[in-house]
């Protein structure tokens, strides 16, 4: 416990960027690791103030306590800011000076348009909970679209095979392994089970492992196709995940959540799929648009891509 909370200093300064005074908002729920490490331990070891609200998510009412504490960081997950974009007409907010996000590849039009009101920009991060935060896009610098930043400094991170791996001995937050299970080895490299592509040393989530979609012997991303899906201006929420199929294997298959005011009929299945083939490459299209509600996510805001590929149709 107590290498964990001096190993937070690298990401309270070299990505959160808290500084003392500041007020500190994490709103990560209590059941991710990320809410122990942001939302409590990093702005402390700064000097900052950690604020707490206790409330169901709420995009105006997340936009009101902002603004009335005069939060100075905020981190919140993907969706969140997904959502706060695509339903709620952003403020100013004039004391924010950081955004930070972290959980899933976060889209750059969502970015766009924090950066449109706010003057910021969503500096994107990744951690797990075995290893604590790896990377960072980091303070004072622009940040990459879709990027999930560069590793943080001392930390060795690598990409093989298109997953990303670690040295556990650089790792200052690295677990020591599962409750009944033998100790996690420090002395050989940690495969994350994520798949990343590298740019000039920036880093870009693609999606677990078993996440990726091979159609026709394909390797298609699901994060590409959800983030071209979620540029229309019909589209609130997408979810990519592969379906079975007799011919190809698999086939691209969409789960999408509209915006106020769009009905979802075949014109605006066709719609989407031709949005799709002419922003990417057109093997990459949803060849099954489905509309729905919402979608099923975990208690930190990831899409449950595993339970929509048990309950779609076969």
């Amino acid at each position: 416990m107590q290498r964990y909370l001096t190993g937070q200093h690298v990401q309270a300064e070299r990505w959160l960027d808290a500084r003392p005074g500041d007020v500190v908002w994490c709103t990560a729920a209590s059941g991710w690791s990320k809410s122990a490490r942001n939302a409590f331990v990093a702005p402390w070891l700064r000097g900052a103030t950690a604020l707490l609200h206790d409330g169901r998510f709420d995009p105006e009412e997340r936009l009101a306590i902002a603004a009335t504490e005069g939060v100075n960081v905020l981190c919140m997950a993907p969706t969140e800011y997904r959502v706060i974009a695509k339903r709620v007409t952003l403020p100013a907010l004039p004391r924010l000076r950081r955004l930070v996000a972290a959980g899933e590849a976060l889209n750059p039009e969502v970015i766009e348009v924090w950066r449109d009101a706010t003057g910021l920009e969503i500096a994107d991060g990744f951690g797990q909970t075995e290893t604590g935060q790896l990377t960072g896009a980091p303070p004072g610098e622009p940040v990459r679209p879709g990027s999930m930043g560069r590793p943080l400094p001392g930390m060795r991170l690598w990409v093989d095979d298109g997953e990303l791996v670690v040295d556990p001995r650089t790792v200052p937050t690295f677990f020591r392994g599962y409750l009944g299970h033998e100790p996690a080895p420090r002395d050989r490299p940690w495969r994350t089970g994520d798949r990343v592509r590298e740019e000039d040393g920036w880093l870009y989530f693609e999606g677990r492992a078993d996440d990726v979609i091979v159609s026709s012997g394909y390797r298609i991303g699901p994060f590409e196709v959800e983030s071209v899906l979620v540029s229309h201006p019909a589209v609130a929420e997408a979810a990519v995940v592969g379906a079975p199929d007799e011919e190809r294997g698999e086939i691209v298959r969409a789960v999408v959540v509209l915006r106020d005011g769009y009905v979802g009929d075949d014109a605006l299945r066709r719609e989407l799929q031709d949005h799709v083939k002419a922003a990417t490459a057109p093997y990459k299209y949803p060849r099954r648009v489905e509309f729905a509600d919402d979608l099923p996510k975990t208690a930190s805001g990831k899409i449950r891509r595993a339970l929509l590929r048990e309950t779609g149709p076969r």
